[in-house]
């Protein structure tokens, strides 16, 4: 039956003039890009939106997670990477590869090279063996000879702590062992990527922290991941996480520096916020001026500086990306109690205006007291250090 599957296979190759590229991704440039993307869907009711105009990159070496509510299109953004699905409009671009022009045919094959995809339900086929499962993309796309692949095959199998299961069917082991061979499956071919469609959704949490141990140490061998996860612990371990809202992404500042605020909240933050570069030693903020702006440092470090008695300034101290500045003056509604400007090197900064800043604390109580609680503790450290420059 094993051989049965690819017999036709070997036929339409012959006709096939497409021959898929082995990923090459150049130093500094995203590996994955994702450009003004939209997706739309008809039915009876008419036309759905499911992504808007959706741009983001992914880095070589990153592990990503995708994480949203339930129909926010986090599955769909996915579907767009691996070709499962195409965009309405947009560019789907992985280390150069347009791959949302390639036809089902030329996508199925240079999938088969370069993507490993990792599935809720785990997609093994009952007929095989658990060995035979993991050569099946070997096979697929003839990558290895044929005398190699049973090896390779066990080599994974071994990675993922299934090897003396090898001639089990998938019936014969639990969930998370299905998934662990669902992983050696998807490094089969040695893909570069990885995507990983809520892998641990039918996990317990134990199960569920191993997978992701293995992901983690794949990561460290060079793999880029990209994950969906409902699992906000999970998410936390990451190296980036991209939230999804409404069919449209969260600046990922935004989602970092307030995360008490609701997923549309932060969707609105991330459309009014302004993005702002300053020089270094330019002024973001000057002292005795009314402030009416927050800012979220998002690169590069900011000295916050007071005046002293005579007329000159002193750093106090600095601060950094993830760190945010002018709350105090917009939460008071006063003049700013000291100057913030950039640093040797140049920063950027999401803006956002008073106006809308205290209406999403009015409307997120959590996010208020934790920006109140900021306030209070940097006003007693202003307070300390002018006694200290008196």
């Amino acid at each position: 039956m094993f051989n049965r599957i690819f017999a036709n296979k070997k036929e339409s190759d012959k006709n096939s003039q497409f021959i898929p590229q082995k990923i090459e991704v150049v130093n500094g440039e995203p590996i994955i890009v994702l450009r003004d993307i939209v997706k739309t869907y008809s039915n009876a009711a008419g036309e759905f939106t499911v992504l808007k105009g959706v741009n983001a990159c992914f880095n070589k070496g990153e592990f990503v997670g995708v994480i949203g509510k339930s129909g926010s299109g986090k599955s769909t953004l996915i579907n767009m990477i691996t070709g499962i699905d195409h965009p309405t409009s947009g560019e789907v671009l992985i280390a150069g590869t347009p791959v949302h022009t390639l036809t089902e045919s030329e996508m199925a094959i240079w999938r088969g090279h370069n993507l490993g995809i990792v599935f809720q339900f785990f997609q093994l086929l009952p007929m095989l063996s658990l060995l035979e499962n993991v050569m099946l993309p070997m096979d697929f796309c003839n990558i290895y000879e044929p005398f190699e692949r049973e090896t390779k095959a066990m080599e994974l199998l071994r990675l993922v702590e299934m090897e003396e299961h090898a001639h089990k069917s998938p019936s014969a082991i639990s969930g998370g062992q299905q998934q662990r061979v669902a992983i050696a499956r998807a490094l089969a071919n040695d893909p570069p990527i990885l995507i990983a469609d809520e892998p641990t959704g039918n996990l317990d949490s134990k199960t569920a922290d191993s997978v992701f141990a293995m992901f983690a140490n794949l990561v460290d061998r060079g793999k880029t991941i990209v994950m969906v996860t409902h699992d906000t612990s999970l998410a936390k371990r990451v190296s980036r996480t991209v939230l999804i809202a409404d069919g449209e992404l969260v600046n990922e500042w935004v989602f970092r520096t307030l995360p008490t605020l609701t997923h549309q909240q932060m969707l609105t933050a991330t459309k009014k916020m302004e993005t702002l570069t300053f020089k270094p030693g330019e002024e973001i903020i000057q002292q005795g001026q009314i402030g009416d702006r927050f800012f979220i440092i998002t690169e590069g470090f900011v000295e916050i500086a007071l005046k002293r008695p005579h007329g000159s300034d002193v750093v106090v101290t600095r601060m950094g990306s993830g760190q945010y500045v002018g709350e105090i003056e917009v939460l008071r509604g006063d003049r700013a109690i000291a100057t913030v400007r950039a640093a040797e090197l140049p920063v950027s900064v999401l803006s956002l205006n008073r106006e809308t800043f205290l209406k999403l604390l009015d409307e997120s109580e959590s996010t208020r007291k934790a920006v109140e609680y900021i306030v209070n503790q940097r006003m007693d450290e202003n307070r300390n250090a002018r006694k200290d420059l008196s």
